[in-house]
């Protein structure tokens, strides 16, 4: 068999997805596992994750990488659709290459760097490490990430539907909220989810910008991992990833929505324009 579907790309997909996807069906089948052994199946049972909820220890963990993972991603949002309109919309301006330079920095800066650079900048103000500093360290790295993925849809954006809004009457303001936003909303949600999704599992640097008090998810789960495997782990990694299939399916379907009420949009504003 020739041709782009050969046995050869099938099997290279197969092996692939296998390889990403069976340790993690594996997970959450032993999260279910009778025996504390993660490695002998001895039937189903769910008292693991009953034994979860008397973890506090797990929870307030969970609690803080939740708070930490939804400001900072919106925040990073906000500030990086602020910087990918300043670079695609503001054209050429003093500074401008070392502005795209400091926003787009940290998509290569390995996180070893990233995080101690924050460490020796928290010390130097003096502020004491904390949430607030796991914080700012997460909107620092995932802003970029949002600035890219919101860049990439403002480049290809139709300039001519904001022309038309503007030719009604609407003020700059108003047309980008009404307009241009309601257009860019799912890159806009996509930046969200990329900017949750890496707090969500960011360990590295918030281990240097953390402090008493502060103690995430991952950091947590690496600790107790240290010393040995657990079903409780398990079960708290599947619940994270149960998380994430609903945050995907349902921005999915958002997102799907918000395109084709824009594109209704698009198509109402050129009928008023003509």
């Amino acid at each position: 068999m020739s041709g782009r579907f050969s046995w050869f790309n099938a099997t290279s997909v197969t092996l692939g997805f296998a390889f990403l996807y069976i340790p993690i069906l594996l997970l959450v089948i032993f999260s279910f596992n009778e025996l504390k052994l993660v490695t002998v199946w001895a039937g189903w049972s769910t008292k693991w994750y009953g034994s979860l909820l008397q973890n506090q220890a797990l929870k307030d963990a969970a609690v803080v990488t939740l708070r930490v993972a939804v400001v900072s991603a919106t925040v990073a949002t906000v500030l990086g659709t602020l910087a990918a309109i300043t670079l695609v919309r503001m054209g050429w301006f003093r500074g401008r290459t070392l502005f795209s330079g400091m926003i787009f920095a940290p998509l290569v800066m390995p996180d070893v760097i990233t995080g101690l650079s924050l460490l020796l900048v928290f010390v130097a103000l003096g502020i004491d490490r904390g949430i607030g500093t796991i914080t700012l360290a997460h909107i620092t790295f995932t802003m970029c990430y949002a600035a890219v993925v919101v860049q990439a849809r403002l480049q290809d954006f139709d300039k001519s539907v904001e022309e038309a809004a503007m030719d009604l009457g609407a003020t700059p303001l108003r047309t980008f909220f009404q307009v241009t936003l309601p257009i860019i909303a799912p890159s806009v949600i996509s930046a969200w989810l990329l900017a949750f999704t890496l707090s969500l599992d960011d360990l590295v640097i918030a281990s240097f910008t953390t402090g008493p008090g502060a103690t995430t998810l991952p950091m947590k789960i690496y600790s107790q991992v240290r010393l040995g495997v657990t079903p409780e782990i398990n079960a708290i990694s599947t619940i994270l990833i149960g998380i994430v299939t609903v945050g995907v399916l349902s921005a999915a379907y958002f997102t799907k929505r918000q395109t084709e009420r824009a594109e209704r949009e698009r198509r109402k504003a050129f009928g008023a324009a003509g």
